[in-house]
């Protein structure tokens, strides 16, 4: 037992002083997250903002002003006037614009005799998603606008209800408090396979690995020494990826510190055990990179939740994304980001993470093998 842990201690020390001469670790571990999540924190958003908006109007009047001055001051919108419908329609065509509001000549006319008009509008539907979010900002805004005039004058509102809505979790409907914690995740997954498969395949190719296998170091003793020092760069890149999200993206962290770092151990733990089976397999570094991308990053890009909503997808496709690990630690961090630490959510994947962790750390020891053939 004394030998064993000298031979450890041995192994992780010159596992650091590799890592220290070989700057590559160092940046899978630091650099790369923090540039992928600030390129995909910039870059990946779900809002609609300053979206071009034509706006015809066709007898211009006090009311017509008043309507489209909404659009005007809106965040939302950078709108555009064109003088008939034939010219907005044209510029939607050339997608120019993403829409526009067609205001009839008889919208002041409908209003004085109490009447509720109807407006046009357009959307480019290329899009979908966009389309759908810009119809809900005009109908907003015309049921706003609505419901103001009608105080304004005295009357009743011709709505039939009023809604006052009231937003949890994420007051300000920003995406990007959204998307943030995902990202973590999602680049944390790809850091994590990368960190083991690449550098136990760069063993193997400079003949490293074959001098340890000669030696009285036992499989177990190898693997516990590429999993010691790589899960304390991991957790440390995890570090500066939740500052950046905290402290640059304003993503609120409510919830708690230690079971952020609880969940971070578990999902490190999981992502470094399939870095592991992957470089028990691919012996190559341009291999176990392909094999890292593909079994690692797509599947928590795409399957995990952090965009694309699992409970819209096919029934196979759901049941598929239980086998992904990124999965799970998406709903713990955007629980622990945004709603706090709600242990029924939390809990099941903590559970989800241990299971994953398990059962990739196993089969990578079941997979590796003391032998060079």
């Amino acid at each position: 037992m004394k030998g064993s842990m000298m031979r450890l201690r041995g192994l992780i020390r010159k596992e650091w002083l590799q890592i220290l001469r070989d700057p590559s670790s160092i940046a899978i571990a630091f650099v790369l997250p923090a540039i992928l999540l600030l390129l995909f924190g910039y870059g990946v958003s779900l809002d609609a903002r300053h979206v071009a908006l034509g706006l015809v109007t066709e007898n211009p009047g006090a009311a017509t002003a008043s309507f489209t001055a909404q659009f005007q001051r809106s965040p939302y919108f950078a709108p555009r006037t064109f003088l008939t419908e034939k010219a907005a329609r044209h510029a939607l065509a050339q997608e120019k614009i993403a829409g526009f509001i067609w205001l009839r000549g008889d919208f002041t006319r409908a209003l004085d005799a109490g009447k509720t008009p109807d407006i046009g509008l357009f959307l480019n539907g290329i899009d979908a998603n966009n389309a759908r979010i810009v119809e809900g900002y005009v109908q907003q805004s015309w049921a706003n606008w609505i419901a103001a005039r009608a105080a304004a004058n005295g009357i009743p509102d011709t709505s039939p209800l009023t809604v006052q809505p009231r937003i949890w979790f994420n007051p300000a409907v920003s995406s990007r408090d959204y998307l943030v914690p995902g990202l973590i995740a999602v680049i944390m997954t790809l850091t994590g396979a990368l960190l083991t498969a690449l550098v136990v395949a760069r063993e193997w190719e400079r003949g490293t690995m074959e001098a340890l296998m000669v030696t009285r170091v036992t499989m177990n003793e190898i693997m516990l020494s590429k999993l010691i020092p790589y899960f304390m760069l991991g957790l440390g890149g995890m570090a500066v990826t939740v500052l950046i999200a905290v402290f640059l993206f304003d993503v609120p962290l409510v919830g708690s510190i230690p079971m952020l770092l609880l969940a971070s151990a578990l999902f490190m733990l999981a992502s470094l055990g399939m870095g592991l089976l992957i470089s028990a397999v691919a012996k190559n570094q341009f291999v176990a990179g392909q094999i890292a991308i593909i079994a690692a990053f797509l599947p928590a890009f795409i399957l995990s939740g952090f965009v694309f909503d699992i409970s819209s997808m096919p029934a196979a496709i759901r049941v598929i994304t239980h086998a992904v690990a990124a999965r799970y630690f998406v709903a713990i961090l955007q629980t622990l980001f945004l709603a706090g630490t709600v242990r029924s959510v939390l809990l099941p994947n903590l559970l989800a993470l241990l299971a994953m962790a398990a059962f990739f750390l196993s089969a990578a020891r079941l997979v590796a093998r003391k032998r060079l053939d």
